[in-house]
């Protein structure tokens, strides 16, 4: 990538509001990771999650607990007959948003660890084509190489970053 102008001098700007690093604050572990991926597959239940990304029942509910602080899971009750009232996560618009990353991950993996024989696939249900995570520009679908992309000063830069 490029710095703008304004950004040139790394010196000069810091990036401690990186919204880079407060995502990695949210998803700062395996079991979050894997949570979200569970609930794309669609995976709902808790004891599913555990068994599905083989982790600690304290493990996965330290994560669900955190999606759900973070706004990306939400839990709605729900009660077999017989048996108590228990909690279903769902990803809300925010972790649905997530998508692309999740995606971009498995193909990263599938293309550097997996020497390019990934275990899943990711196909459009209409057209049966495959679906990938680039970079384009907002209103085009060329995809762009990073030293095309530009990086400056947004919105919510403050203090040194601007």
């Amino acid at each position: 990538m490029v710095l703008a102008p304004a950004l040139s001098d790394r010196s000069r700007w810091t990036t401690e509001r990186c919204s880079i690093a407060a995502v990695l604050d949210v998803l700062n572990t395996k079991a979050a990771f894997l949570v979200v991926r569970e609930c794309f597959y669609g995976t709902r239940r808790f004891d599913d999650f555990v068994d599905r990304v083989d982790m600690s029942a304290p493990a996965v509910s330290r994560a669900l607990k955190r999606l759900e602080d973070a706004g990306i899971v939400a839990g709605a009750p729900y009660r077999e007959p017989g048996a108590r009232t228990r909690i279903e996560y769902v990803l809300t618009r925010a972790g649905e948003e997530l998508l692309p990353l999740v995606i971009a991950l498995a193909q990263w993996g599938d293309a550097h660890l997996r020497g390019g024989e990934g275990p899943l696939t990711f196909t459009d249900g209409a057209s049966g084509r495959e679906v990938r995570a680039v970079v384009t520009a907002a209103d085009a679908d060329q995809a762009l190489p990073a030293d095309a992309i530009v990086v400056a000063p947004g919105p919510g830069a403050r203090g040194r970053t601007r």
